[in-house]
């Protein structure tokens, strides 16, 4: 990892470097016109950046797909190098400079103010880009592998009071589905310590995952999820705050051909029981703002606690994923736009807890963390597929 961590270092300041220091040569040593200087400079660093980025980066990454579209890449640095010469030059009409060290404080800003244009224009590409593959719906997709019609996962922490009432109603929910096919029911118990692994036994859980301490939601679903049997995989919240009703048109939605199927309470036609008070629901609009630096999709929605997948797609993304905590859904969401799988969102009727797990400033700071850590993975290519698993990285 550590060698990694250098050529990405490398590949970041190398063409920086190169860009300021031809500058000063042409301008300072050669005695060329300052802007013809700098255009020459930037277009150097341009070309440099692009076979960096070929060479050592990892093209299923979301955030570098533009290494494979060469004349956006020429459009995008174009229209920065035209921000990089006016902003250095009016800074040179404006105060001048005498020194190397000022013409080299004036390119540090015009490089800043290029940088910002390029990646404002990059993201939208690529915004544009994902969303285009992840709603490609393939028709008529063979059944994905599986010895049931669907499996519902369900996390439980210290829930033995009311595990056994959960399964019974998810069960209830989906009985038209168990008839056709075979519905079973999944719960991982993550490390609780009021007997919820018996009381789901008891329940009539099909599989019990007893995880031997608490590791987070994000450790339980991956658990779960990858336990299960169906050609169509579930999870939902212990404490039913969706309805398990709402799981049949999720589930109905992957046999259609959607790999993955997210909830969503911004969806135009959900409904919230009841508020979720002001602080809770700017906590959610926060995540979902720092969900885009991970995100380039942009999904209304992130922490919804109901999402259906192919089982095929549960097992790669699952597969792949490390989170244990609640920025797991961030992360799934990040391997779904990496991998180029497809998704749409289904509106939720959202019955607020009376109790929750929810911490919001040390969950928050988890998350925080774990968003960091999700984009170091990615960059350094802990996401990328094992070679020879016959898979494909993403649309090509």
């Amino acid at each position: 990892m550590t060698g990694r961590l250098r050529r990405l270092a490398v590949v970041a300041a190398l063409p920086t470097l190169a860009d300021v220091a031809l500058l000063v040569l042409l301008r300072e040593h050669l005695g060329w016109i300052l802007v013809l200087a700098d255009l020459t400079a930037v277009a150097v660093a341009s070309v440099l950046s692009y076979v960096l980025h070929r060479v050592v980066t990892f093209r299923s990454d979301p955030f570098v797909r533009w290494v494979r579209m060469p004349w956006t890449f020429a459009a995008v640095a174009v229209a920065a190098a035209a921000v990089d010469v006016v902003v250095l030059r009016a800074l040179y009409a404006a105060r001048g400079y005498e020194t190397v060290g000022a013409l080299v404080l004036a390119k540090v800003v015009a490089l800043t103010a290029a940088a910002a244009v390029r990646l404002a224009l990059y993201r939208r590409v690529l915004l544009t880009e994902t969303r285009r593959d992840l709603g490609h719906l393939v028709p008529d997709r063979p059944p994905a592998p599986g010895a049931l019609r669907a499996s519902i996962v369900i996390p439980a922490l210290d829930e033995a009071s009311r595990i056994g009432r959960t399964i019974a109603a998810v069960r209830a929910a989906l009985a038209p589905l168990h008839e056709a096919g075979g519905v079973e029911v999944v719960v991982v118990d993550d490390g609780s310590t009021d007997g919820t692994a018996d009381a789901a036994l008891e329940g009539g859980a099909d599989q019990v995952i007893v995880l031997p301490a608490n590791r987070g939601k994000g450790a339980a679903v991956r658990a779960g999820v990858l336990a299960a049997r169906g050609r169509a995989v579930a999870f939902t919240d212990a404490d039913l705050s969706y309805s398990p009703d709402q799981l049949v048109p999720a589930l109905l939605r992957v046999e259609e051909g959607w790999d993955v199927v997210i909830g969503s309470r911004r969806h135009p036609e959900a409904v919230t029981a009841r508020g979720a008070g002001a602080v809770r629901d700017l906590g959610s609009r926060v995540i979902n703002l720092v969900s885009t630096a991970v995100l380039l999709s942009h999904p209304h929605d992130t922490q919804c606690g109901l999402k259906a997948f192919r089982r095929d797609a549960a097992q790669l993304v699952f597969g792949l994923a490390r989170v244990d905590g609640f920025a797991f859904d961030i992360e799934v969401l990040h391997l779904v736009e990496r991998h180029g799988l497809s998704l749409t969102e289904v509106p939720v009727h959202l019955v607020m807890a009376e109790r929750s797990t929810v911490r919001a400033v040390r969950d928050g700071m988890r998350l925080l963390r774990d968003v960091w850590r999700i984009r170091h993975w990615s960059a350094t290519g802990a996401y990328e597929l094992p070679a020879g698993s016959g898979r494909s990285e993403g649309p090509q």
